[in-house]
């Protein structure tokens, strides 16, 4: 009798274990035409060149050599969405200022890591990508609202090219499953639990190992390359082949064992090729 209840609870977790991680399979058919697809992590950028990252002299150096760009979007305080990766200009403006307090007048006048680049629209970037090349977007949702999944969405709908949605956040991409499920989506991921954060620590905990798939149910994972393996990846890559992304690939040995592993490969490669 024992043993039987044990057999049931392992049943039960199971299920429950299988449910959680659970991508979206329908759309594995799309996804195909991004397999070994290499995304210049922020463009193809190298600051010592004058081409910083997010910038659109570094999407013009991806796109002049076919690659496909990953960027990063925030909404700021009168609703624009533009093209930035930290919360603040700290690093790459050298002021403190958040950009989601910041309008985007404000923000078109800072300069890129000294250079005379300035943070570009996502209107412009589209424009100047025009579905090139694939377009890989990281929506950048530092509270509860998700007012920028519906500010992209409405880009999206006039743009004509292919493009992938992720994010950290599981609540953004279950908008785009409630709302937009058209569009391919990945739920971004990492080692969340290493480092102190904002969020409560069971919320990164359940990122972390993808148990919030059965939210978002995405099409593909993005994870970070140093915090693999890690068994939910292992099991969604090789049971349910569901295409995996790693990040970043920053060195000859991460980008070989980018290319040989994993179905795409988010990439920087500093001082070459310029």
């Amino acid at each position: 009798m024992f043993i039987l209840i044990l057999l049931i609870i392992f049943a039960v977790f199971t299920i429950l274990y299988l449910f959680a991680i659970f991508p979206r399979f329908s759309r594995k058919r799309e996804m195909l035409q991004y397999r070994h697809t290499m995304f210049a992590h922020r463009g193809y950028h190298c600051l010592a060149r004058g081409i910083p990252e997010n910038s659109m002299a570094a999407f013009r150096a991806a796109l002049s050599r076919g690659y496909g760009i990953e960027i990063d979007l925030h909404l700021t305080r009168d609703g624009r969405l533009v093209v930035f990766h930290d919360d603040t200009l700290e690093r790459m403006c050298g002021r403190p200022d958040i950009i989601e307090q910041m309008t985007y007048e404000e923000l078109k006048n800072c300069r890129l890591g000294g250079t005379s680049e300035t943070i570009p629209s996502f209107e412009d970037v589209l424009s100047l990508v025009g579905g090139r090349v694939p377009l890989l977007i990281e929506l950048k949702i530092p509270d509860s609202s998700l007012l920028i999944c519906e500010k992209t969405y409405h880009r999206l709908q006039h743009y004509c090219g292919p493009c992938l949605i992720q994010s950290f956040n599981t609540m953004g991409i279950l908008w785009f499953r409630l709302n937009a499920p058209h569009i391919l989506r990945g739920q971004l991921s990492s080692n969340l639990t290493r480092d102190p954060l904002k969020e409560a620590w069971l919320l990164r905990f359940i990122v972390k190992h993808l148990l919030s798939n059965f939210l978002g149910r995405p099409d593909f994972i993005s994870y970070n390359l140093n915090d693999l393996p890690i068994a939910n990846v292992w099991i969604l890559k090789h049971i349910f082949h569901i295409p995996v992304a790693v990040w970043t690939l920053n060195t000859p040995d991460m980008l070989k064992k980018g290319k040989q592993c994993f179905d795409m490969q988010i990439f920087e490669k500093q001082n070459e090729n310029y």
